[in-house]
């Protein structure tokens, strides 16, 4: 029997860090984070989401103890109180809040399925995901859906550009529709700040990006930009600006001291990861830089409004969750049991060819005959293994894997390098949570593991 191993994750997100532990924590991208796991020992898979709020990695390894080790250097340079440790099920219901938005800045926001799954893809197609994260990440996406489609949880949900645009509301000190806006940066964070502003009707939007062909595109997209621009302009556009949203993906600074030297009264609110504004511009007279942590008090209120529907998604994750628990339990127990009949079935043929090879000797036999002694060898074989079946599959159920370990020395000792689970770990080994092509997930075996006769047998008791 293979063992499935025990996930094990690191969070440094806005509930516990600072935005700058979290930018700390996201210095190296996501391919050297994966790489730079699967390269320490015992570790199989490895997977990393880093987003504007949060820098987490997941490994899969044999026992607990190696995926700690390997995580203990994942933010060497964030305060202890600042990062989260979580053992097997703590990595498995975090990564289901996080997809359902449980475990955003914003309660319920829709961007962090998204990329969750962009994560997920880079990371399969970098070659780091197996089959645990595999399963664990696909049932956590299916958890963010149903989230979605069965609850208000998103319903009114702000995303953090117009978060940004409430809290220049409430700092800005003259109506906002009066105000010049720029948004710097035209990907996905950039688009919905550029969306928020335009719907208070800001006096003026300018948009501005590396890419001005960018920039363009969402000057036509969007009713209510008024220009597009390259940042090659930047200096000017924020001295004409009050209102700046910095949403950009560069490693570095886009907005520095000196381009603000001339820009007077002007509020910045940066919403990108890592920062875009340097900040030391905060001590330019006249300027005052506001980042995600200020983004708190604006979202706060916004989440009382869902708190009903948060609930909602509490008791959908501890449903799904429990089927991920009982579905793993019959997955371990059914690769115990295949693996007991592949030994069987080796004995059984052996047997029946000797068998067969004395009564040839004695006289020609008939093909019915061939069929009987067939028959009869498969039939010894189901009534002599349908007890231990079913007893394997009730200690799963109760994990009690010394029982497995015993029944699999039992009756092959060839599997006795089986190991069993760490007590600690052994009820929240979950591997088969997908949907789709993923049998088990609903308590069923696959007829390639186990004989089509024991499947009926075990449906019949």
């Amino acid at each position: 029997m293979r063992n499935a191993g025990v996930i094990s994750g690191v969070s440094v997100a806005h509930d516990r860090a600072s935005v700058q532990e979290i930018e700390s924590a996201s210095s190296d991208d996501v391919e050297t984070v994966v790489a730079r796991l699967l390269a320490c020992e015992g570790v199989t898979e490895a997977f990393s989401l880093q987003t504007c709020n949060r820098a987490e990695a997941y490994v899969v390894t044999d026992d607990a103890t190696h995926g700690r080790r390997a995580l203990e250097d994942f933010a060497p340079d964030v305060r202890d109180g600042s990062v989260r440790h979580m053992d097997h099920e703590e990595s498995l219901r975090h990564l289901m809040r996080v997809a359902s938005g449980l475990e955003s800045l914003v309660l319920g926001e829709d961007q962090i399925l998204g990329q969750l799954k962009d994560a997920f893809e880079a990371a399969h197609d970098a070659g780091s995901i197996g089959p645990m994260l595999e399963d664990a990440l696909m049932k956590a996406i299916h958890v963010g859906e149903r989230a979605r489609d069965e609850t208000a949880i998103n319903e009114g949900a702000v995303s953090l550009g117009s978060a940004a645009v409430r809290l220049a509301r409430s700092k800005l000190g003259h109506p906002v529709e009066d105000a010049r806006a720029l948004v710097v940066g035209a990907g996905e964070m950039g688009t919905l700040a550029a969306k928020a502003l335009a719907s208070v009707d800001v006096s003026e939007l300018v948009v501005a990006n590396r890419t001005v062909s960018h920039a363009a595109h969402l000057s036509r997209e969007i009713p209510g930009i008024t220009a597009a621009a390259g940042l090659d302009s930047l200096g000017e556009l924020l001295v004409d600006a009050d209102i700046v949203i910095t949403a950009t993906s560069s490693p570095d600074y886009v907005v520095e001291s000196a381009h603000l030297e001339a820009a007077g009264a002007t509020m910045l609110i940066d919403i990108a990861q890592p920062r875009d504004v340097d900040p030391a511009a905060d001590d330019v007279d006249g300027v005052r830089v506001h980042d995600i942590d200020d983004l708190e008090t604006v979202t706060d209120r916004t989440a009382a409004q869902r708190e009903q529907a948060a609930k909602q998604v509490e008791a959908m994750i501890d449903e799904e969750f429990d089927r991920l628990l009982a579905a793993y339990k019959r997955k371990r127990a059914d690769e115990a049991i295949s693996s007991m009949y592949e030994a069987a079935e080796h004995v059984k043929r052996r047997e029946v060819s000797t068998a067969l090879s004395k009564l040839e000797a004695q006289g020609d036999l008939t093909d019915e005959q061939r069929e009987t002694v067939e028959s009869l060898a498969d039939a010894l074989i189901g009534q002599l293994l349908s007890a231990p079946t079913k007893s394997l599959r009730d200690a799963a159920g109760d994990d009690d894997w010394t029982t497995i370990q015993t029944a699999m020395r039992l009756f092959d000792p060839g599997f006795d390098d089986y190991s069993v689970p760490d007590t600690a770990t052994s009820s929240s080994r979950l591997g088969d949570v997908s949907e789709g092509n993923h049998p088990d997930i609903d308590g069923e075996s696959s007829e390639d593991e186990i004989p089509r006769r024991v499947i009926e047998q075990l449906s019949d008791d």
